[in-house]
């Protein structure tokens, strides 16, 4: 199965915000602009699945219409981690030791008491098997950069904690409205 990952348009977020599952807002010219870019590359008459928060299921709402018979479908386990209370705070006024101590537990640390990698790396695999029994050729998912980063590194068929390490270990350079393609 082809799953062709789509991070969502930049958010109406100041730049050093930390924001995972808070539900923020894309700013109109933003949403036309990758919408534009996705028209022309993304195969018509193939399911999406989208982040069901409001940056992702904008685009995917508006992709649904520009393309052919493409059915959508919103799954809460494609949403970006909670970040707890480090949500909509800037970075550099999150405690450093409390980021140090992120840093030195990827997997198991609740950052702002919110969610682990851990625990949405086990509701993103989740969602991909349940994708892979549907035995669909391509699919299109709206989602997040850390969703992203969790789908690619479950190519690689580790322990969900390795998976977990590897996608929070990889650099994050997916930019918004960028496609990127994992072959399962």
């Amino acid at each position: 199965m082809r799953l062709i990952l789509v991070r969502h348009p930049a958010p109406q977020v100041t730049s050093g915000t930390c924001y995972g599952r808070s539900d923020v807002a894309v700013a109109p010219h933003e949403m036309a602009t990758v919408r534009a870019s996705l028209q022309v590359t993304l195969p018509p008459h193939v399911p999406l699945y989208a982040s069901p928060l409001r940056r992702c299921a904008g685009l995917a709402a508006a992709l649904a219409q520009d393309l052919p018979s493409s059915a959508l479908c919103f799954d809460a386990r494609l949403a970006e981690m909670d970040f707890g209370a480090w949500e909509m705070q800037p970075w550099h006024a999150i405690a450093r030791a409390e980021i140090d101590a992120w840093a030195a537990d990827l997997a198991w640390y609740r950052p702002g008491g919110g969610e682990n990698v851990l625990a949405m790396a086990a509701r993103v695999d989740a969602f991909l098997g349940d994708l892979l029994r549907e035995q669909h050729e391509t699919v299109v998912i709206i989602c997040h950069a850390g969703t992203i980063r969790l789908l690619s590194a479950l190519q690689a068929r580790l322990p969900l904690e390795g998976t977990a390490l590897l996608a929070a270990h990889s650099a994050h350079k997916i930019a918004y409205g960028a496609t990127v393609v994992v072959d399962f």
